[in-house]
């Protein structure tokens, strides 16, 4: 059985508890240990009058069942009283619970400025009051739980209350910004709205719905928000009658409207309506930042267009004067550590034995990331001098980073000094923002080593009459529209931006919850070029067997953020000598690089998806055709003897060519060539010729695991049964 939620120790202050809601929120955070302030006016639903007798009733109560509580009699306008009567009664200030409200329904045309002016001050700057004075209290004691009360009246609108309605919107938007602001000090805020029987909604339910919908049924979602154990914060609820529901935004796709040099008119708008109304696939931002991603995502894909008519506020930006600027130099001194550091960075791990020739200096393939080739150039973007370039005046604030191109022409090296020459390729204009494409060339020497594109959105400064599409500019590719060929999954650490950012991009919106908070994001965000070192290593681990020699360039569109601690999983179409790439995150399903490709250096097997099914001329066929034979005539005792499900994955050249089951689990056993109809229990991935010589004896199978010849995924411990399959060396 589950433990007993306490607040021992923790004091509560609740506005409006000398009845209804409040008196049940008061009534069971005493039960449960609690120091608490029942607050009360004592005046009626519209306002008037003031009585001490409610708020005493409600402190007799907590005392008589062997509670802590005292009574304030003041207004929430005075908040600081309140605060300081838990301060004097209990030493400090833990929770709030802004309950307290009045109702004067009018319709709006009715609605006097002393109508309007009392409920907000009630409801609003009441609530703003109290969490006021107690706000500094809960950031000193690094601890501080808030919730602010809504209505179905405030979310949806009700006739008669545009003043109450209008007052417990304020009230969501309030608490957002308090639980963005608060994170970094432990302090959560959430919002509710209660569907409850009280003084304020027995002037709007029937009778029998009120009998139906108690206020006990709220409390206990009310002291869940306020526990320890709730991690949630910025959110909103709806509760009533035993029911309990969270609500979130939710965002249409929405149109183009201003497309292919269109005016943007009310007719066109008119034209666009429907797909404007239509909420199919429809987004849920959680945050500013992620609303303004999703707005950043949509201009880059607006359509070439011409007609944009010049903004006036974006005449810092001047194409025939920034095109064709050069940066100062900048150079790169580096050595092992750093390549290190940075494959940790992008979530390489000693847990995969095939991950230790990036992270092991003395490894005798020891190599550098080939992502790694972002890091020498991205000092011409960081280091400002951007901002000195001829016709580019804006502020960096709005500056994104909307897309990416790698280019190497030779793997890179481990240690070194490298320089980099940047050139400002083009600037374009996307109506809303304004487009920089700034080309990086980076040298060892006099040998150029690797070529970077960074395509970066300056919000807010388009419209200033420039070309919408570059012929320099490297562009993002649609993924096939079959399914994935293959999808690698790898979560990130809490830390995992605290980590990257250690290789060079020391952006505070990355590790400063405060300054990600000014971005409108609930904490800090991973590094787009991270989930971009990601993906690379994805690929080149599916279809490079981890050789960098075979990597050539690499392109993403960043189209969303990702919160450390969420799983990318990368998703891959093999083209050729093109892998066509999208990035998700697991948890969620949002996209966060989009249009992206990796294109490798040409192999002597250029095997394409159609091909990769013909497992023709490998030598491991045999053996697969021997141990069909075997659980043909073995089955029924190799089940019962193993109870498991073996997947083979055969590659050559780096890319798995054939597929194999050995099913000895269900029936009388089986083998197939192909995947698993269901979940294999342990697959295993290995060369052509590695399985051969492991099935022949040349091979140890468990150094052939560590040295990453051999590797696996799943119940590794299964594995261990192979050998009632595999032995006979000389039969198979």
């Amino acid at each position: 059985m589950s433990s007993l939620l306490r607040f021992d120790g923790k004091v509560v202050l609740v506005t409006g508890a000398g009845g209804g809601l409040g008196r049940a929120y008061a009534l069971a955070f005493g039960e449960r240990g609690a120091s608490v302030v029942v607050n009360d006016l004592g005046g009626d639903i519209k306002g008037d009058g003031k009585s001490s007798s409610a708020a005493d009733k409600v402190v007799e109560e907590i005392k008589a069942k062997g509670g802590k509580a005292v009574a304030n009699y003041d207004s929430v306008e005075n908040g600081d009283k309140l605060v300081q009567t838990a301060l004097d009664a209990f030493g400090r200030i833990d929770i709030v619970i802004n309950n307290a409200g009045i109702l004067r329904d009018r319709s709006f045309g009715r609605t006097s400025d002393l109508d309007w002016d009392l409920i907000h001050r009630v409801h609003l700057r009441g609530s703003f009051q109290v969490t006021r004075a107690a706000w500094d209290h809960m950031k000193n004691q690094k601890y501080g739980r808030i919730i602010m009360t809504t209505s179905a009246a405030g979310i949806y609108g009700n006739f008669g209350q545009a003043n109450y309605s209008s007052a417990k919107l304020g009230l969501l938007g309030l608490a957002n910004t308090l639980a963005i602001e608060g994170r970094k000090y432990n302090i959560h805020c959430n919002t509710i709205a209660p569907i409850a029987g009280s003084r304020l909604t027995e002037t709007v339910m029937p009778p029998d719905l009120l009998e139906s919908l108690k206020a006990e049924y709220v409390a206990p979602l009310v002291l869940w928000l306020c526990h320890d154990q709730c991690t949630d914060s910025g959110s909103l609820f709806e509760a009533g009658a035993g029911w309990i529901g969270k609500l979130r935004w939710e965002r249409a796709q929405g149109s183009i409207v201003r497309r292919g040099g269109r005016a943007m008119t009310p007719e066109a708008v008119r034209e666009e309506w429907d797909q404007i109304c239509d909420f199919t696939d429809a987004t849920k931002p959680a945050s500013t930042g992620e609303s303004l991603a999703g707005l950043v995502a949509v201009l880059s894909q607006m359509n070439e267009g011409e007609g944009i008519v010049p903004n006036p506020t974006s005449a810092g930006i001047n194409p025939l004067e920034a095109v064709g600027w050069k940066a100062p130099d900048t150079s790169c001194s580096f050595s092992d550590s750093d390549c290190i550091l940075y494959a940790l960075g992008v979530g390489m791990s000693t847990r995969e034995p095939d991950h230790l020739r990036f992270l092991f200096e003395g490894h005798q393939e020891f190599s550098c990331l080939p992502t790694f080739g972002v890091i020498p150039a991205q000092s011409s973007l960081m280091d400002g001098s951007l901002g000195s370039a001829p016709g580019l005046q804006f502020d960096f604030s709005q500056l994104l980073h909307g897309e990416h191109y790698l280019e190497l022409y030779k793997p890179l090296p481990t240690s070194g000094k490298l320089t980099s020459k940047a050139t400002i390729a083009d600037v374009l204009d996307k109506g809303s923002g304004a487009v920089i494409i700034l080309d990086v060339n980076t040298y060892n020497g006099e040998e150029l080593l690797c070529f970077n594109q960074f395509t970066v959105f300056i919000v807010g400064y388009g419209g200033f009459g420039g070309k919408r599409t570059s012929d320099k500019a490297k562009s993002t590719v649609a993924p096939p529209s079959r399914a994935p060929d293959v999808i690698m999954t790898d979560k990130t650490t809490r830390d995992q931006a605290a980590l990257y950012r250690l290789s060079g991009d020391w952006n505070p919106l990355h590790i400063d919850p405060s300054f990600a908070a000014m971005g409108g994001f609930k904490s800090p965000i991973l590094h787009g070029l991270c989930s971009f070192g990601f993906a690379g290593r994805h690929v080149l681990k599916q279809y490079a067997n981890n050789d960098v020699s075979k990597f050539k360039s690499i392109k993403v569109r960043f189209a969303k953020p990702v919160t450390p601690g969420q799983s990318l999983q990368t998703e891959m179409w093999k083209e050729g000598n093109r892998i066509h790439i999208q990035c998700k995150v697991k948890e969620t399903g949002a996209v966060v690089l989009t249009g992206g490709y990796v294109d490798l250096h040409s192999t002597e097997d250029s095997a394409t998806p159609e091909k990769l099914a013909e497992a023709g001329g490998l030598q491991s066929d045999l053996v697969f055709e021997e141990i069909g034979r075997r659980v043909k005539a073995m089955g029924a005792e190799l089940v019962k003897k193993v109870n498991g499900v073996f997947g083979w994955e055969i590659t050559k050249g780096g890319d798995v060519t054939a597929q194999w089951t050995i099913d000895l689990k269900s029936g009388e056993g089986s083998l197939h060539k192909g995947p698993f109809g269901g979940k294999a229990d342990v697959t295993l991935t290995v060369s052509d010729e590695d399985f051969m010589d492991v099935v022949l004896g040349k091979l140890n199978p468990q150094k052939a695991f560590f040295a990453g010849k051999l590797k696996m995924r799943g119940n590794i411990m299964l594995s261990q049964k192979l050998e009632m399959i595999l032995k006979d060396h000389a039969k198979l």
